[in-house]
């Protein structure tokens, strides 16, 4: 006689499947497990499981009911399993707003699979409830429920939602509590870690569909930076503003975000000029940005002149390149002076329709110079050809518009040497000029086999017997390419005659983040960790005349603009930037992609809610909630500027 076995009812299987799935991405991740988060994520879970359960039952068809079933938990599985691969070779997670720069995913399209393949373990892990489901789909109940039960699911689910409500309550004074997270700050990073992924993306849907607004807290600054000496012996300096009344513009604003972002820059006092305001006025300008370049690749023996360059000049001994969207988010800080909160609003400054009148080639066409921008990779890739024309550079040469005719294009990566070879003498003799060079000699990947600037340095690497894996000696070699690119730039100058009166400036987009992390300790003087001194970098400023400067304030890409427009003695409002800089009185700090940030006090971990101090420091009461609720305005404010296009409002009704 044969015994029946029971069915097992959709939820359960919903239920656990989404359970394991969430615990599985926080060890493929690296994150803890068992903490007060956990509690969140299995009411959710409940609550979500029920509503499926409803949805799929609707139908009397068991056929419909088992394909919305099937789609539904192969949905799932797929983001998953996306955001497993993209957070492990890119560094941050994928939100659907991150649609909007799937250009940047799509250029990995081989590597991608190499990196799937890299994670096939784990990618059968996540897989497994979706397989198992697959051979045991005659266990599983799929009949109809009627709409009396379905309705009776339906208000239990709603029960368990409020459940979850109500447990956000718990610890809702805690900083980047789930409550601040759920009602106040949006942070994809930190929602999935104390929400979970399958809500985080709920919530991100929602907020993309309707809108959400961030909270923005006026605090005090970091420290009390503006502080002067009365006595008549000591300069007293001006602030770097212009004559905006934003007390005015807030009066008489009518819409609530441009007049929430008129209130926070009124309550910014902006930063004082000091003894370096003007140090390299009338100086040419030379500024990089360097594909992936890090300060494990300055070394004195196989990059000479990074090294040279590095440890002279102005030598920033705390700056960062916090690794946010790979190199439009990095390229975005640098040249915006604003926080990359999204790919949304990425997305927006990649249009070439917001308005930057404080954009760098702007400010140095005010004062008569002629601007000149180069790419050695496709010229429309990421839309570089528009966004730099609202910076206001007008002469962009890339691969596809010019460049090609001078360059390799051919090749991957292309050459930073041939790029600088070949475009000096476009601006070399004119009276004053200021050029951006956005490299990509120092591209992912580095084995021997896929980087053709590590291959061509190869020999020369090897003869310095490091003793270093392959991956991250083909990223040395590759910063070979830009070393000679730099050593081949000076003498040019030189030869012209122009050293002197020329400042080279230099920053990375982001860290290497293609290297895993033992990798990148082979080449590093300390120890690294993942969040935050994994980005720690080095920002060049560099004369060949003046004497060296060493710098222990905080930094970050968001500093640069500031602090070289302060130092070419530029007219501009230091309010109207996130980054502030680094020369001024104004304290440091830098901010990651979950919201960890480094101050000149110390540095904090958003997830794990943990601050170190600098041994020696004193650290006033209620340090880290303020930090924290400045780290958090400035982030949100830097989202209004954008969505608002708030400088053309500014400037136009100025």
């Amino acid at each position: 006689m044969m015994i029946s076995m029971k069915k097992i009812k959709i939820f359960f299987i919903y239920l656990v499947s989404f359970i394991y799935l969430e615990l599985l991405f926080k060890v493929l991740v690296h994150n803890d497990i068992f903490n007060i988060s956990l509690i969140n994520i299995l009411i959710f879970l409940t609550f979500f499981s029920l509503l499926l359960w409803v949805i799929s039952t609707i139908f009397k068809k068991e056929k419909i009911n088992k394909i919305i079933f099937y789609f539904i938990l192969l949905s799932i599985t797929i983001w998953f399993g996306v955001e497993y691969v993209v957070d492990g070779y890119f560094g941050f997670y994928v939100s659907l707003s991150a649609l909007k720069i799937a250009d940047q995913v799509g250029d990995f399209a081989l590597t991608g699979l190499i990196e799937i393949l890299k994670r096939i373990l784990g990618i059968i892990l996540i897989l497994l409830p979706l397989i198992l489901s697959g051979i045991f789909h005659k266990h599983i109940d799929f009949e109809h429920n009627n709409w009396k039960k379905n309705l009776g699911y339906f208000c239990l689910s709603l029960l368990v939602f409020l459940l979850f409500i109500l447990s956000l309550n718990i610890n809702k004074e805690e900083i980047n509590s789930p409550y601040y997270l759920y009602y106040d700050i949006n942070n994809v990073s930190l929602n999935i870690d104390y929400f979970g992924l399958i809500h985080a993306m709920i919530i991100d849907l929602k907020r993309e569909v309707i809108g959400f607004q961030d909270k923005i807290v006026n605090d005090n600054p970091l420290n009390d930076p503006n502080e002067q000496d009365d006595e008549p012996s000591v300069k007293v300096y001006d602030y770097n503003n212009l004559d905006i009344d934003f007390e005015f513009l807030k009066e008489n604003e009518k819409n609530s975000s441009i007049k929430q972002i008129h209130e926070y820059m009124a309550n910014d006092t902006g930063t004082l000029q000091n003894d370096y305001t003007g140090i390299f006025k009338d100086k040419n300008l030379i500024l990089f940005m360097a594909e992936s370049f890090n300060e494990i690749a300055v070394r004195e023996d196989i990059t000479p002149t990074l090294y040279k360059l590095v440890n002279s000049g102005f030598s920033f001994k705390n700056f960062y390149t916090p690794t946010i969207y790979s190199t439009i988010g990095g390229e975005f800080q640098e040249l915006s002076g604003l926080y990359a909160t999204s790919t949304n609003i990425l997305s927006k400054f990649r249009s070439g329709n917001i308005s930057f009148p404080q954009g760098i080639a702007n400010k140095f066409k005010e004062i008569n110079y002629n601007t000149y921008a180069y790419h050695n990779n496709t010229y429309t890739f990421q839309d570089r050809n528009k966004y730099l024309k609202s910076m206001g550079f007008d002469n962009f040469l890339g691969c596809g518009n010019g460049l090609e005719k001078r360059v390799n294009c051919k090749v991957w990566p292309r050459s930073d040497v041939e790029m600088i070879d070949t475009t000096v003498d476009d601006y070399i003799n004119d009276d004053h000029f200021m050029v951006f060079y956005a490299t990509v000699s120092g591209h992912s990947g580095y084995s021997w086999s896929e980087n053709y600037q590590a291959r061509k340095h190869k020999e020369e690497f090897l003869q310095f017997n490091l003793g270093l894996s392959e991956r991250i000696s083909g990223y040395l070699a590759s910063q070979m390419e830009l070393d000679q690119a730099l050593s081949l730039l000076i003498q040019k100058l030189d030869e012209a005659g122009k050293l002197e009166d020329t400042v080279i400036a230099l920053v990375g987009d982001h860290n290497p983040y293609v290297l895993d992390l033992d990798e990148i300790n082979e080449a590093s003087t300390f120890e690294r960790e993942e969040i935050i001194t994994r980005n720690k970098s080095s920002f060049i400023l560099w004369n060949s005349e003046m004497d060296t400067v060493n710098v222990t304030k905080v930094g970050s890409q968001l500093d640069v603009i500031p602090t070289i427009y302060n130092a070419f003695g530029i007219n501009y409002d230091s309010r109207l930037f996130i980054g502030k800089d680094i020369l001024s009185t104004e304290g440091g700090l830098a901010i990651f992609a979950d919201n960890s940030w480094v101050s000149d006090k110390g540095m904090y971990y958003a997830k794990s809610n943990k601050f170190i101090p600098v041994e020696g420091e004193i650290i006033p009461d209620d340090y880290v909630k303020n930090v924290n609720h400045i780290v958090n305005s400035k982030v949100n404010i830097s989202k209004l500027i954008i969505d608002n296009n708030y400088y053309q409002k500014v400037f136009k009704n100025n």
